[in-house]
């Protein structure tokens, strides 16, 4: 094994992935095994060694913060020319460039949301254009696209709308395709969809397309759907330089089109790929990979995770952006727990207790997190914890962004761009000019509830900079990103997220409550549902480093008894 500066930075398992630079590969990814820092890692080994081309090669993902966060690795890497986009942006910015060249006219203009058309399509049609029926229309709308269907193949689907009736519903997405296209309008399901259709049907477009990237990396596998499927073979044509990661335990977005079938089917797709295995964590605490191991067992692509040692773990989390934290003032033992309580006010205090015993044994706010099922379990669970004086964060809240304090913290850090030396640090330069906010490096003990929540609010930008490590003002864009994206920091409060909001997020101790039937597994989930519903526990149980525990209440008040989530019993 030669000494590289880039392989060495690797585990042995992630350090086979990163050499496999001869597509097509396949890396079955377990949670907290390091595949973003794998990829990252091969895509930089790659060009080293001459296999890719920087300019050539594109990493795609599923969401703008995974994209920034894919930029950013690769920039301190040094290859920051690699082009690393979503889908969605990947695919437009070919649609721009080529529509007025295939078309002859500008690109037609991006809606911002389908309500709109739905509703005014819906009252044509004399029905009650409702919140309920525009989401659940605009839903399958979504999901039609994404499954690369035709309008009767959807109807032939066994899909459906509550309350309408097939021919409705048919009716309902023929008129709002209608209507957008009298009015030269796309969604954004469209521009997959359109790009997809010119790259098959305009060979000098898929020539362009083909000569200019020549190597793709595609983050989060078990996400991709048939349309992005199809514009993935379209982008590679007959080429073979492809690189996939994923966890087919982490499929989670089956109702918005996802399918892991890709990842599990990639070795019969591309005949002879190399299929690499990473299971060794340096995220959670064997423990808590015990409970994940048993839930997921004899479930395809499943794998088996163990954990690292301190040696791995170090280099697998070196520069992981969720792992950055305020120094801790005594390691927390690791463990998990279930637990089972009278009614929903006895766990709710007891989520407290628990809540507040991470806190004295060192571990900070902002690595402590509730996860649940459904948003309408996140008031209850705010309440108490505000009530026991806790700060806290709703992961997902638009409200950060939106809070008068950090919008004014903004604009006086990209005013200050204009005078602060370009290659300044991020860290320096943030601290000065929040301390000339108010901010202080201490949380203010004793102050009021709001002026504590002020300070979370103001740390979590100062916990950004001292994770970036960017000059200031490159900085700033990086912050302008996920504003744009809605992406929230962490702050130095409790966090509250979905599962779903979750996903590959971590904490040093997560609490999962509400384990019971009819919550999770959720009570409209059908038997494929269920299965879904297995896996996301599983990223629940597998966002924790350190502490684990899950919990349920027998009692509901007018809810009646309850029974315990059917994936307790299996978890011991």
């Amino acid at each position: 094994m030669t000494d590289d500066p880039i392989l060495d930075a690797l585990d042995p398992q992630q350090r086979i992935a990163a050499e496999a630079i001869a597509g097509p590969v396949a890396i079955l990814a377990g949670a907290g095994t390091g595949k973003t820092r794998t990829i990252t890692h091969r895509i930089a080994y790659g060009v080293q060694s001459g296999r890719f081309a920087e300019s050539r090669t594109m990493a795609l993902t599923f969401t703008t913060r995974a994209a920034a966060e894919l930029r950013a690795r690769l920039r301190v890497l040094g290859v920051g020319q690699v082009q690393a986009r979503t889908f969605h942006a990947a695919a437009l910015s070919q649609l721009g460039f080529f529509w007025p060249q295939v078309i002859g006219d500008r690109m037609p203009r991006i809606v911002e949301g389908k309500s709109a058309l739905i509703a005014e399509v819906a009252e044509a049609m004399r029905l009650t254009p409702t919140a309920a029926l525009i989401r659940d229309v605009a839903a399958e709308i979504e999901w039609r696209k994404v499954s690369d269907l035709t309008l009767d193949e959807w109807a032939a689907s066994g899909r459906g709308v509550e309350g309408l009736s097939l021919d409705q519903v048919v009716a309902l997405q023929r008129g709002y395709e209608d209507v957008k296209d009298e009015r030269r309008q796309m969604d954004l399901e469209d521009v997959l969809l359109a790009t997809a259709g010119m790259l098959a049907s305009e060979p000098r477009v898929a020539r362009a397309v083909r000569d200019q990237y020549r190597t793709f990396v595609v983050d989060e596998y078990q996400d991709v759907s048939p349309i992005q499927h199809r514009l993935l073979r379209l982008w590679l044509g007959d080429r073979r330089e492809l690189c996939v990661v994923g966890d087919a335990n982490q499929t989670i977005y089956t109702f918005a089109g996802a399918s892991a079938q890709y990842l599990l089917g990639f070795g019969s797709e591309f005949p002879g790929a190399e299929i690499v295995r990473l299971e060794h964590s340096h995220r959670s605490a064997q423990p808590i990979l015990d409970l994940a191991n048993r839930l997921m067992a004899g479930r395809p692509g499943a794998l088996r995770l163990t954990a690292a040692g301190r040696e791995g773990e170090a280099a697998g989390r070196e520069d992981a952006t969720t792992s950055a934290a305020a120094p801790r003032a005594a390691h927390p033992s690791a463990g998990t727990a279930i637990a089972v309580h009278a009614n929903d006010r006895a766990e709710l205090d007891a989520l407290v207790a628990a809540v507040r015993a991470d806190l004295a044994a060192g571990i900070p706010p902002h690595r402590i997190a509730v996860l649940v099922r459904v948003n309408a379990q996140t008031p209850a669970i705010q309440a108490a914890l505000r009530t026991a004086g806790l700060t806290v964060q709703v992961r997902g809240d638009a409200r950060f962004y939106e809070q008068p304090h950090v919008r004014e913290a903004i604009v006086h850090l990209i005013a200050a761009r204009r005078t602060t030396p370009p290659e300044m640090p991020a860290a320096p330069a943030v601290r000065g000019i929040l301390a000339g906010l108010g901010w202080t490096p201490d949380a203010p003990e004793g102050a009021p509830l709001a002026a504590r929540e002020r300070w979370a609010a103001l740390d979590a930008l100062h916990l950004l900079a001292e994770e970036s490590a960017a000059p200031f003002p490159r900085f700033i864009d990086e912050l302008l990103e996920r504003q744009a994206a809605n992406d929230d920091p962490v702050s130095g409060s409790v966090v509250v997220a979905t599962i779903h909001a979750a996903k590959g997020l971590e904490w040093d101790s997560v609490h999962v409550p509400g384990l019971a039937e009819g919550m999770l597994p959720i009570a409209y989930a059908g038997e494929d549902g269920i299965e879904e519903e297995r896996r996301l526990l599983y990223v629940a149980i597998t966002r924790a480093r350190l502490r684990l525990r899950l919990g349920w209440a027998r009692g509901g008040g007018a809810m009646g008894e309850r029974a315990p989530s059917r994936f307790l019993a299996e978890l011991g």
